[in-house]
């Protein structure tokens, strides 16, 4: 057992900051003495004398021996895993290695269609071909939750060859699906099953969490600790179990993917992250489920609205027992706003501008919040008395949300790959108005943001319903992210 009081490189960087001497090293703002005004104003002069780089005490992020090796050996023991990797590039860069140390040029991975555009991202890194399955699915309230056992076991009987499974645990809304029933299916073809546990990072420091991907069996799994644990943003950590994945293989491809000149505040952030939860996790946890609970009792009490609950019946978005929702994690709250009269982009407006209550995301029935070991009492109160307001005051008895069924427009897309996501992007291109980009050959990454779930990618073959979809959300409030024309008016395709 290591002693998880330890913060070695937090302790290291304190030390070099306070260490009185002449700086002729990057950063050059040389411990914030050339730092901008506008900027220390706003921070402080403090944090940037800790802004340093891969001095001889602080080790080297990329063949680690001291500092960050053992701090990377205390996260290992904490999150359950052999070893560990520190991402100064957010958890895009842990999907992107996860996929390049396990697929090479033509090998096939199977994946949930409703994968980040990270993954996405892998393909196109990796030239990988992608066996998409179609993940479980509400139509009522319009979620993807996650791919089913029997899904996976039918796609490794139809693709013997595949090299990995990857798959998303939980999704953005917090669900999780039967992760060790995957996990021992894929094993028996001897292949790594690579999580994408981004929202996850909590599960590992309360038994009333679901089960981390880790002890469910997966030999890959990528979280963003800063997503939700106390970690600043873009710092994440990369797992592994077991001998599936060589991890000279992760070494390499993170040394392709992430900065030669890692941030020292994201490192330390991860550092003390990681003590905190060790030391005081379930404790937090604890304090942060009791809050998610009080939130998801009174707001489902108020007419209108409703609350995503594995116990909830089909018709309020609890598919409870179902493989692709087996478990759901307490923390995550999605309210449905519907009832009102409202989209879900239109409440979220309202609770920003008028109340002063953003969510993670919206999406067309409802808003998703992230409680986590930050949020107090007070954010609990004002959320609740915000939706009674809007509840009370902004309901709209004459309209009726009608779904736009995101699963019917992707199984009418039938995950037409023409080319593989990589000849697509480095394809010839050009861009033509919206209107003419029916059947033609998509050679972009098209979302729906958040949560960054790709509606169209490099290599898919373009359809009316898939562009009307587009359109609708885009007139609903929604952002569309990853295509060069922000607007919209025009695609680029294969030419």
């Amino acid at each position: 057992m290591l002693n998880q009081n330890q913060t070695p490189l937090l302790d290291a960087i304190k030390a070099n900051a306070a260490r009185p001497h002449a700086p002729f090293y990057t950063p050059g703002h040389k411990l914030g003495e050339g730092i901008s005004q506008h900027l220390a104003d706003l921070l402080g002069k403090t944090v940037f004398r800790a802004d340093l780089t891969e001095l001889a005490d602080l080790d080297n992020l990329f063949a680690p021996q001291g500092v960050i090796q053992e701090a990377q050996q205390l996260a290992a023991e904490a999150f359950g895993a052999s070893q560990t990797w520190f991402l100064v590039n957010g958890s895009t860069c842990g999907i992107e290695a996860a996929i390049l140390a396990t697929c090479g040029m033509g090998d096939k991975i199977i994946l949930p269609r409703n994968v980040h555009s990270s993954a996405i991202a892998g393909l196109i890194l990796s030239g990988a071909i992608p066996i998409f399955l179609n993940p479980e699915y509400d139509p009522v309230l319009d979620i993807a939750h996650s791919i089913t056992p029997k899904a996976v076991e039918s796609a490794l009987k139809q693709h013997p060859d595949a090299k990995a499974v990857l798959t998303v645990y939980p999704t953005y809304y917090g669900v999780c699906g039967d992760l060790s029933a995957i996990a021992n299916i894929t094993h028996q073809y001897n292949i790594p099953l690579l999580v994408d546990e981004a929202h996850g990072a909590h599960f590992a420091f309360h038994p009333e969490l679901p089960t981390p991907a880790l002890a469910a069996g997966a030999d890959l799994t990528v979280q963003s600790i800063h997503k939700v644990l106390g970690a600043m943003t873009q710092a994440s950590m990369l797992h592994i179990q077991g001998n599936r994945i060589d991890c000279d293989r992760i070494s390499k491809a993170l040394q392709l993917l992430q900065s030669t000149s890692p941030s020292y505040l994201l490192l330390a952030s991860l550092d003390a992250a990681r003590q905190q939860m060790a030391l005081h996790g379930k404790m937090l946890m604890s304090r942060t489920l009791q809050l998610a609970d009080e939130a998801k009792t009174r707001i489902s009490q108020i007419p209108g609205l409703s609350v995503l609950q594995i116990s909830s019946p089909p018709s309020q978005g609890g598919l409870g027992g179902s493989p692709g929702f087996v478990a759901l994690d307490e923390t995550r709250l999605t309210v449905t706003v519907s009832g009102l009269g409202l989209t879900g982009f239109e409440a979220d407006e309202i609770l920003d501008e008028k109340f002063a209550v953003t969510a993670e995301f919206a999406s067309l029935q409802h808003l998703t919040f992230i409680i986590s070991l930050g949020n107090t009492p007070a954010d609990i109160e004002q959320l609740v008395q915000s939706f009674t307001t809007l509840a009370k005051e902004y309901r709209r008895t004459n309209l009726t949300v009608t779904s736009l069924n995101w699963q019917n427009i992707l199984s009418t897309q039938g995950y037409a790959l023409h080319f593989s996501p990589r000849e697509a992007f480095f394809a010839l291109s050009e861009i033509l108005p919206l209107a003419q980009t029916s059947d033609r050959i998509c050679a972009e990454i098209i979302c729906p943001y958040p949560p960054g779930i790709p509606l169209l990618m490099p290599g898919e073959v373009i359809t009316k319903p898939v562009l009307d979809y587009l359109q609708q959300i885009q007139a609903m409030g929604g952002f569309i992210s990853g295509c060069s024309d922000i607007s919209l008016r025009t695609l680029k395709v294969v030419k």
